[in-house]
C-alpha cells in the first residue's frame, strides 16, 4: 500500500505532464504580473504574483482573501522538484554525463531565483556632489527614528520599523530610557491645517496640535511613496512628554529634551548604516550630440572604510557597478540639475548562481554534443570497417 503511495507519487512528480501544466501556469503568472504593474507597480505585481505561493484576491462578500491561482514560489517550488525527480530518472551512465550537468544547471538556476526571491535586499543611495553619506535606505518601508544629538561630534540613532509602529502598544527604545507609547499608525495620510471647529488632534506637542491627519489607501505603484505617519507619546523616567505627530510629510523632525539629552523624531525612509562611507567626487550625464537621449550616466565615488583603511576613487557607470561588501551598487538615476547621483544598491547572497548554472548547462551541452558527434562517428567508420 505504502510502496504503491510512493510510487504514484514519484511518478507524479517526474511526469512531463505535470512539466507542461507548470510551464503553462508559469506563463500565466508572466502575463497577469505583466497586466499588474499597471495599477500595482513593478515590486508590487512581482511580490504578490512571482514571489508567493499563492495569488490571492480580497471578494466583497467575503472579510478574508482567498487565493484564486498558484504563485510563481509555488510553481517554481513544484517545476524544482520536477526537475530532480527527472534527472534521477536519468541513466547514470558516461554517456548521459551531459544530460545529468544541464540538469544539474537547471535545478541551480531555480535555486538561485529562491534565494533571490526570499533573500535580496533591493535599496538606494542618493548622494549630491560633495555630500558623504554612510546609509542605504528603502523604496518604500518606513520608520521612526529617535535621535540622540546630545553629543555635537557623533548622533545616536535608533529606528522602530513600520512594521513594529503598525501593532502599536509600547515599544521600548534600547539604550536609551524612552519607551514610545504608540497612539495611531497611517500607513499612508494626508496632511492639512487643522480647521476651525474640527475635533481636536491626537496630539499635544510640537506642531501635531495644528494639523489634521486623514487615512488614505496605501499605493504600489513604483512612482508613488506612501505618506506614513504615525502619533506616539515619549515616556522616560515615569514622566509623559505629550503625544508627538511624525510623519514622512513633514519636514523637519521635532525635538525634547529629557535629563540633558535631546531627542528628535522624525519619520523617514527605513535607513541601513554601513561601515564605509560613499563621497561622490563628480557626475556625469551624457547625451548624444544634438539631442536629449542620454548616452551614460557615471558617478565617480570616493569609497572610504575606515575598518579596511582604504580610500580610493571608484567610477560607476551603465552596465559597470561596483560590488563591495556584499551589495551591488548600480548607476540608476539623477536629479537636482546633474548635483544628485541615485544609485540602485542590490543585496543577493545568490548572485554567483545564475552564473554558475549557465556554465553547467554550456558545459552539459557541449559534452552531450561530444557524446553524440563521437557515438556518431563511431557508427561511420563501424560501417565502413563493415
Amino acid at each position: 500500500m505504502i510502496k504503491t503511495l510512493a510510487s504514484r507519487i514519484w511518478k507524479f512528480f517526474k511526469s512531463f505532464q505535470l512539466t507542461i501544466v507548470l510551464l503553462a501556469c508559469l506563463m500565466a503568472l508572466v502575463v497577469l504580473c505583466t497586466l499588474a504593474q499597471v495599477e500595482m507597480g513593478t515590486q508590487g505585481a512581482v511580490n504578490a504574483y512571482m514571489r508567493s505561493f499563492f495569488v490571492w484576491r480580497q471578494f466583497s462578500f467575503l472579510s478574508f482573501p482567498l487565493p484564486v491561482f498558484p504563485g510563481g514560489g509555488l510553481v517554481g517550488l513544484l517545476l524544482t522538484l520536477n526537475l530532480i525527480a527527472k534527472t534521477l530518472d536519468i541513466q547514470r551512465s558516461w554517456a548521459k554525463a551531459g544530460m545529468w550537468l544541464v540538469h544539474a544547471g537547471l535545478v541551480i538556476l531555480f535555486a538561485g531565483e529562491f534565494v533571490a526571491g526570499m533573500m535580496q535586499v533591493d535599496t538606494n543611495m542618493s548622494i549630491e556632489v560633495g555630500q558623504t553619506v554612510n546609509y542605504v535606505q528603502s523604496y518604500k518601508n518606513m520608520e521612526l527614528a529617535v535621535i540622540d544629538t546630545t553629543d555635537p561630534a557623533w548622533d545616536e540613532v535608533y529606528s522602530v520599523p513600520d512594521t513594529l509602529l503598525a501593532k502599536g502598544g509600547s515599544i521600548a527604545i534600547p539604550g536609551t530610557p524612552i519607551t514610545l507609547n504608540v497612539k495611531r499608525y497611517y500607513p499612508n495620510s494626508e496632511l492639512s491645517n487643522l480647521p476651525p471647529g474640527a475635533p481636536p488632534s491626537l496630539a499635544t506637542a510640537g506642531i501635531g496640535p495644528g494639523i489634521s491627519v486623514v487615512e488614505r489607501p496605501t499605493v504600489t505603484n513604483d512612482n508613488e511613496l506612501n505618506t506614513g505617519s504615525v502619533f506616539v507619546e515619549p515616556v522616560a523616567g515615569g514622566r509623559s512628554y505629550g503625544i508627538w505627530l511624525a510623519s514622512m510629510a513633514l519636514g523637519a523632525p521635532q525635538s525634547f529634551t529629557h535629563e540633558g539629552h535631546t531627542y528628535l523624531l522624525t519619520m523617514r525612509l527605513r535607513r541601513q548604516y554601513l561601515p564605509y562611507a560613499f563621497t561622490l567626487k563628480q557626475f556625469r550625464h551624457d547625451v548624444y550630440p544634438g539631442t536629449e537621449i542620454p548616452k551614460n550616466f557615471s558617478s565617480l565615488v570616493q569609497v572610504v572604510n575606515p575598518s579596511q583603511k582604504e580610500s580610493r576613487e571608484v567610477l560607476i557607470y551603465m552596465n559597470q557597478p561596483l560590488r563591495y561588501e556584499g551589495k551591488t551598487f548600480y548607476q540608476a538615476s539623477f536629479g537636482k540639475n546633474d548635483t544628485l547621483s541615485i544609485l540602485s544598491v542590490v543585496e543577493n547572497p545568490g548572485w554567483l548562481l545564475p552564473y554558475v548554472s549557465c556554465v553547467l548547462v554550456s558545459l552539459g551541452l557541449l559534452v552531450h554534443f561530444a557524446i553524440v558527434l563521437r557515438r556518431s562517428l563511431k557508427r561511420r567508420q563501424d560501417k565502413k570497417e563493415g
